[in-house]
């Protein structure tokens, strides 16, 4: 029995070392900038499982085999590192790092999920009605801090971006309310809200993994096409507002949103006003949404 199992083993090592084998072919002939240096490492972790046991077949069936749970052990704890490095988990919302100081302050801001099924930091001040209101000062949206045009994005585009992003606000509140640039302009008597929005942050990131790259052999593919600039990224859009009443100058509600555009083939495409166009629109919904259930 012990001759028998020490033999699967064998098999089981032997069939790792194929599909392991064809992972490094895979490196050198798609990644070859790189796969010197990760030729060894990998090697180096997997090589004790791989290699097809030289033993008696009366050595201890129980050594070997507490031997081989600890290699696979390591391997699997070494794939998960690497998932966690270099390509990690993609956050739904702007994290606290990420704000970019256009609002007076970000306390009470918390976690919902809007009507599009995305998520949003957000903060409402208790008792505000917005039906209380029939006038909003709204300019455009802004972009915060002055836009520094890349490689990746011009400043044609970040502008295209701005007036997409202007016009998804107006449109959410022009069913609603009468909207003005300046707050001289607002109707006498009415009562009036004044929006500061800001686009503070345009970029690109790897996409979180997807379930079926869980096991070994695709997660340090998708690992090694994050770290090589191969793997599929998603356009991102940071957004900020905040609503203020007129008359006390104090806010009302606070908005932090992490918009998801289009997906982009690599790290070396592109970023178009287009990638935004239809998380726009979903915004747009989102804030209309909000506006009449308030």
């Amino acid at each position: 029995m012990q001759i028998a199992a020490i033999h699967k083993e064998r098999r089981e090592r032997r069939s790792q070392a194929v599909k392991f084998n064809s992972l490094l072919r895979v490196i050198d002939s798609d990644f070859p900038a790189i796969a010197g240096s990760i030729r060894p490492a990998l090697t180096d972790v997997q090589a004790p499982a791989l290699r097809c046991s030289g033993r008696d077949p009366n050595d201890n069936f129980h050594h070997l085999r507490t031997e081989h749970m600890s290699m696979s052990n390591k391997w699997i704890v070494g794939i998960a590192l690497s998932c966690v490095f270099q390509v990690g988990c993609v956050s739904k919302v702007a994290q606290q790092e990420q704000y970019s100081g256009f609002l007076a302050n970000y306390q009470g801001l918390e976690e919902h999920t809007t009507p599009s099924e995305q998520k949003v930091l957000r903060w409402v001040k208790p008792g505000f009605d917005p039906h209380a209101y029939s006038t909003v000062v709204f300019k455009q949206v802004e972009l915060y801090p002055a836009p520094k045009p890349t490689d990746r994005i011009n400043l044609q585009t970040l502008q295209d971006v701005q007036t997409m992003a202007s016009n998804s606000v107006k449109s959410a509140f022009a069913p609603s309310y009468t909207i003005v640039s300046n707050a001289q302009q607002a109707p006498a008597a009415s009562r009036t809200l004044i929006l500061h929005a800001a686009i503070t942050e345009v970029s690109a990131n790897n996409e979180g993994m997807h379930w079926y790259e869980a096991v070994p052999i695709a997660a340090i593919v998708g690992a090694t096409q994050a770290a090589t600039g191969h793997r599929d990224q998603t356009a991102e859009l940071y957004l900020e507002a905040e609503l203020l009443d007129a008359k006390t100058g104090l806010p009302v509600a606070k908005v932090v949103r992490k918009v998801f555009g289009e997906t982009l083939k690599n790290a070396s495409q592109p970023i178009a006003a287009n990638d935004f166009k239809a998380a726009l629109k979903g915004m747009t919904n989102d804030m209309q949404a909000l506006l009449a259930k308030q």
